[in-house]
């Protein structure tokens, strides 16, 4: 992901250059506007204010506000940050170009794996499954659906595939849309550090310059308290006071086995596979537990199975319902890991195609002069996460077509990829919006927005580690990806970190943890949970829901960093 160093320290620029003629070159200026910090983080908020007020205000659709927000943020950068609009323009056709691939192609990979289950009716017994799991309970269910067993897709996947997945599962076992969304969104806060291989932390490291283990595990010494505390957020958003007084054992066994696993692998072991470990431990926790408790289940809380699922499950009915998603971690295991004899990690990146991006790349600069690299796309067809998906609902489509028992079980190559087809025409408005989000995104990035607004948020001298977490909050809740959000301010954080007396990998960890809150309220995010549990155009009333816990759990992690830079809490620093 290439695309992320374009938060390279910018540097003050003579603004008549930039109008200069497209051969020159273009460097952001995080004082673009009169010469201000403040003004130009001010008015480098424009575009994202843009996007709320016609979603919340306005009430337009989600996509036609991404579409508003993404022209705002041109306007911003040609007129204000003094972007040539050529290279602007160009800037935001990139954007758009890896919003489509690979973010969009992966969910649509996602969802079709799910469909799949639906339309072959494996997901009536994958529900009646997780029903004899969690002791008929719907809360005990998405504890485990949405924490342990989401958080191992975040480990795996990344990139929205969880939300979607997750999103959906909840919609199944019978939780209200809004339910299942917030559910889904609060409890992938916990994973999302180390997800996708911990791909944030390899670039908080590379950029900064500090090792990417001590990066990791500062960063498991912050997410693993969140991830303690967040099933018992889960308990009240399912069931409000009665849902924690019933199920809170079960909150304190995952959370802390989840927690646990976090500081263990980030700390001691390969940081790479944290979530992985603290997935399976959590799971494995999780299950032996309720061996020997079980909750009180009031009636609406019961989980919800068809009379269709037949007779009693059966060892083939039961690995039939789990295979897509056993499978899933399977290939996604081999593809990121597997090094005995063939280096598969390695070949599959090897087939990456890069190419500079026309008209734009050798035309943005850094300080020093260089060309960033963020102008290259990388088109990783063979060892991105949704050709993998891919492969996983193509192996699933030639199980299931060889197991119908006779018609009970449907499937066929024509079923199969008519329901790929047929998500690709139900997400295309959602498509749309994602597309237009990362045009913003990239157009604030490159042109120096979101730089200006880190940079005056460095500025608050020794009340730093209280904002830190808030520089990742605002870059996730900018770009959906927790790896945006340190490539943008790690670097930032590491400087603001030396010149307040504060530990530099506490910065970038804080970042990270800030970062991972902001997911629930970027409108990627939003736009993915409100696609998987069909609920159109819901991104608004989402966002009404989400953002007070977001809010909440961004003020905690402010406290614990603050405190963390203090002899209070100065113990758990990584030195």
């Amino acid at each position: 992901m290439d695309f992320l160093l374009a938060a390279a320290p910018p540097t003050l620029v003579n603004t008549a250059q930039h109008t200069l003629a497209a051969s020159d070159t273009f460097t952001s200026n995080n004082k673009a506007v009169a010469d201000s910090s403040a003004l130009s983080a001010l008015v480098g908020i424009v575009p994202l204010a843009t996007f709320f007020v016609l979603l919340m205000v306005v009430k337009l659709k989600a996509h036609w506000s991404a579409i508003g927000a993404m022209v705002m943020a041109l306007i911003v950068a040609i007129v204000l940050f003094a972007m040539p609009a050529n290279l602007a323009v160009l800037t935001m056709t990139e954007g758009i170009a890896f919003g489509l691939f690979p973010i969009v192609f992966i969910i649509w990979m996602a969802v079709w794996v799910y469909d799949l289950t639906v339309k072959s009716n494996r997901f009536e017994d994958l529900r009646l499954i997780f029903s004899k799991i969690g002791r008929g309970d719907m809360r005990v269910q998405a504890l485990l659906i949405g924490f342990s067993f989401g958080g191992l897709l975040e480990a795996l996947a990344g990139f929205g595939a969880p939300v979607a997945i997750v999103a959906a599962m909840l919609l199944a076992i019978g939780m209200k849309p809004m339910k299942a969304v917030l559910v889904t969104l609060v409890a992938n806060t916990a994973p999302v550090a180390f997800g996708a291989m911990a791909i944030p932390l390899t670039t908080a490291g590379g950029l900064t310059g500090i090792k990417p283990e001590i990066v990791a595990a500062m960063a498991g010494r912050q997410v693993s308290v969140l991830a303690v505390i967040v099933p018992f957020i889960l308990c009240f958003i399912m069931d409000g006071v009665r849902g924690f007084r019933q199920v809170w054992p079960m909150a304190l066994v995952l959370g802390v086995a989840f927690g646990s696993g976090q500081f263990l692998a980030s700390n001691y072991f390969l940081y790479d596979l944290t979530d992985v470990v603290a997935c399976l431990l959590s799971l494995t926790v999780g299950v032996l537990f309720l061996m020997v408790w079980a909750p009180k289940t009031p009636e609406e809380q019961a989980s919800q199975t068809s009379a269709s699922s037949g007779n009693e499950l059966n060892v083939q009915r039961t690995s039939l319902a789990l295979f897509p998603y056993l499978l899933v971690i399977v290939v996604f295991a081999v593809a990121k890991l597997w090094t005995v004899g063939v280096n598969i990690p390695k070949a599959l990146t090897s087939t990456d195609i890069k190419f500079p991006w026309p008209g734009l790349d050798g035309h943005l600069v850094d300080s020093t002069g260089k060309p960033l690299t963020a102008t290259v796309f990388n088109f990783n067809w063979l060892s991105n996460p949704g050709t993998l998906l891919f492969l996983s609902g193509l192996i699933t489509v030639i199980v299931y077509m060889l197991n119908t028992e006779g018609g009970k079980y449907p499937m066929s190559f024509k079923l199969g990829f008519g329901e790929l087809f047929g998500g690709a025409y139900r997400m295309r408005l959602a498509a749309l919006t994602i597309a237009a989000v990362m045009g913003l995104a990239y157009v604030m990035n490159f042109s120096g927005q979101t730089g200006a607004i880190g940079a005056f948020l460095a500025g608050s001298g020794s009340f730093f580690p209280f904002i830190s977490p808030i520089l990742g909050w605002v870059g996730t809740a900018v770009t959906g990806s927790a790896t945006s959000a340190n490539a943008l301010f790690s670097k930032m954080q590491a400087t603001a970190a030396t010149s307040v007396g504060a530990e530099p990998a506490l910065m970038v960890g804080a970042n990270t943890t800030g970062a991972v809150i902001g997911k629930m309220l970027s409108p990627q995010t939003l736009t993915i949970a409100s696609a998987a549990v069909q609920m159109e155009n819901g991104e608004a009333k989402i966002m009404k829901n989400i953002i007070g816990f977001s809010i909440g759990l961004i003020l905690f992690a402010c406290v614990l960093v603050f405190l963390q830079s203090t002899p209070i809490l100065g113990w758990m620093v990584v030195s």
